[in-house]
Formats: structure tokens, sequence, C-alpha cells
């Protein structure tokens, strides 16, 4: 192919089968056995039926691979094929590496929520990168570094992807540094005697629905009586 003048060789794991130990072997062997590959891009093309499609190319780009064909939100034939949003933000968060793209990382999470409305086709919510849960703590041990800190918890910031910022949600789950970040967000600044008041009320409420939003908070402080 290279002889007859090709200027990217597709090299498919269409099943999914392979490991990234194996896939990146079979980029190598072709990068230093192929004559006149230096004329040629090698391209990583995965499928994820295994999960592995976005490890397998990230191992044939690590062993000479210079082009990855990827999607928004993974999505492909059965399983899916690699995540466009996995590959970049992987390569960009490892510099070692020294593999980088010129993709407006800032763009890849509204990217992602115009293919998913455009094709009917949800975001699974613990989607990498992209998902509604990516940089959302409802665990309060979680909350409690990410306020501090937030790269306890976050090795990307949510702005890098278009994500606002992260996300604490309130839950049974949850301690009083989220409770007393979420009500000192809707106006109410409370201190240590307050916050243990209005944390046991917080507990009855949440005990009672999922999910506490901002609309019950006011309530909540209202009930504790302070």
């Amino acid at each position: 192919m290279v002889a007859a003048g090709a200027t990217v060789l597709n090299i498919p794991d269409t099943t999914g089968y392979c490991l990234p130990e194996e896939y990146g072997a079979k980029i190598k062997y072709l990068k230093e056995n192929v004559k006149g590959i230096e004329h040629a891009t090698l391209s990583c093309h995965c499928h994820n039926d295994l999960g592995l499609a976005t490890a397998n190319s990230i191992a044939g780009v690590i062993n000479g691979a210079r082009q990855i064909e990827c999607t928004i939100n993974g999505i492909g034939e059965r399983a899916g094929n690699t995540s466009l949003e996995e590959v970049v933000m992987i390569m960009r968060q490892h510099p070692t590496l020294d593999l980088d793209t010129n993709i407006n990382s800032k763009l890849l999470y509204d990217t992602s929520r115009l293919v998913s409305e455009s094709m009917g086709m949800m975001v699974q919510p613990n989607k990498a990168i992209v998902g509604a849960n990516a940089f959302a703590h409802s665990s309060g041990i979680h909350q409690d570094g990410v306020i501090k800190n937030r790269e306890t918890y976050e090795i990307i910031d949510p702005h890098d992807v278009g994500v606002t910022e992260s996300a604490i949600v309130l839950t049974a789950r949850s301690g009083r540094a989220a409770l007393a970040y979420r009500a000192k967000n809707v106006g109410f600044e409370l201190d240590k005697l307050q916050l243990d008041k209005v944390y046991q009320e917080f507990l009855k409420l949440a005990d009672l629905q999922k999910e506490i939003n901002d609309d019950d908070i006011p309530k909540i402080v209202e009930a504790a009586n302070i």
C-alpha cells in the first residue's frame, strides 16, 4: 500500500479484542518493519467491545501511530468506537507522553451535548469527561476535599472541557462541609452550632428525597429554628 502511494494506513481492531500491549506491539512492528513507512501515517481504528478502545488507541500513538479515528461520546457500531474527548484529555493530562492535539478542549462538553441531542442518544451519567456526573460529588469525604482543594479529587479543571464548575450534590451521604458550602451560596452564613442544628434537619429531609436542591435549603434552615 505504501509503495502504491497510500498516505494513511488504517490499522483496525474491528472486534475490540486486542489488549493495549498487543495493539501497541502491532503498531510498533509496522513502524519498525514496513519499508517506506515514514511516508505514511499509521492510524488507529479501535472498537470498544471490551471497553479498551481508548486504551488501545493511546497504546497505538505511544508506539508510533499519529492518527486516531474516534467519535464524539464514543458512538459507533455495537459498543462504539474510541471516544474523542477521552483521548484528547488523556494526552493533555499526560504531557510526558509528548503527544497532544490542537483540539479546543473547552468545546468538548457543548459538542457532546449537541451530538447527543441531534442523535437522540443520551450520554451515560458516569461517562468520562462529558458525563453529567464527571464533575459531580455526592460523597461527604469527596465533597470536603474538593471544597478545600479541587485537585484533591479532580485531575481535570472542569473549565478545560467547557463545564462551568464542579457540582456539590446534596444527598444523605453529604457531610456538614457540603451543606455549609451550598447554604453559603444561597445566602446563609452558618456558624458551627447553627450548622449542627441545620444538619440534623437536612438529614431528615435527605432521608425522604434523593437529592436536596437550593430551594430546600431555606426550609431546612427555618426548621432548625436558628
